[in-house]
């Protein structure tokens, strides 16, 4: 057989392979797109996610090198929430109305904390932005999805058996590297130093991958309770890395 024969015939078995991955992953996509729909703001559809995940299974499936140690399970998820990520990055779903509350937040809750010298209540943030509890919990939600980090990107991504080359957010930079891995020991610091329930939604919801339902029945809350504490969470630890936003 000639040398073009058996290339060709290599490249229908790799492309036979990679469908067979895309079809057999393919609930993976969904399964994250509803996992991190509850960081997005209302006018973001699980469509629009579940869109932009399936790109990232393709390039997974087309990509993936087995020699590299990494399950495909493993690096598909990291292309999946990358490619996600990505979308929502380039058309900044959030209005100007949501990127000023949640600077509003993350200065309220430093003020009540320089303050008190302790963790800031529900309470208080909302006294310190003068509006009641309710008014306060829907500008979180909805702040919660314009963050300037993200908890993947900074974690999500790291696995010693995957060339941070492949990834959709490779280091342009050694510079833009070394910045990382300092935002990284800063934010793992300040999830340390987190009221212990925001701790555990944010364990929970991260690295057990639990969904909301969950989460509320393990911590014995709401589902919306759930949602208001992780956004507290994530407006938390937005106003203690204000150093680290871009």
């Amino acid at each position: 057989m000639a040398a073009v024969d058996r290339l060709a015939m290599y490249d229908k078995k790799e492309q036979t392979l990679a469908n067979a991955r895309i079809e057999e992953f393919a609930p993976l996509v969904k399964r994250i797109a509803f996992h991190m729909m509850m960081r997005m703001p209302a006018s973001v559809q699980v469509d629009d996610l579940i869109q932009a995940g399936m790109i990232g299974l393709i390039e997974a499936a087309q990509k993936y090198d087995s020699s590299k140690g990494a399950s495909f399970e493993t690096y598909a998820g990291i292309r999946i929430r990358g490619s996600i990520v990505d979308e929502m990055r380039r058309g900044d779903w959030a209005p100007r109305s949501v990127h000023r509350n949640s600077r509003r937040i993350a200065q309220a809750i430093k003020a009540v904390e320089a303050r008190t010298g302790r963790d800031a209540r529900d309470a208080e943030i909302a006294e310190e932005l003068e509006v009641d509890l309710d008014e306060y919990f829907s500008m979180l939600q909805d702040s919660n999805s314009s963050r300037l980090y993200s908890y993947e990107e900074t974690f999500g991504e790291e696995d010693s058996n995957i060339d941070a080359s492949e990834t959709s957010s490779a280091f342009a930079s050694p510079f833009e590297g070394i910045q990382r891995e300092g935002l990284k020991k800063a934010l793992a610091e300040a999830i340390t130093q987190l009221p212990e329930r925001e701790r555990m939604v944010l364990a929970l919801y991260y690295n057990e991958e639990l969904n909301l339902k969950e989460i509320g029945l393990v911590l014995g809350v709401s589902e919306s309770r759930v949602s208001q504490i992780h956004s507290q969470a994530a407006a938390r630890l937005k106003s203690r890395l204000s150093g680290w936003q871009r």
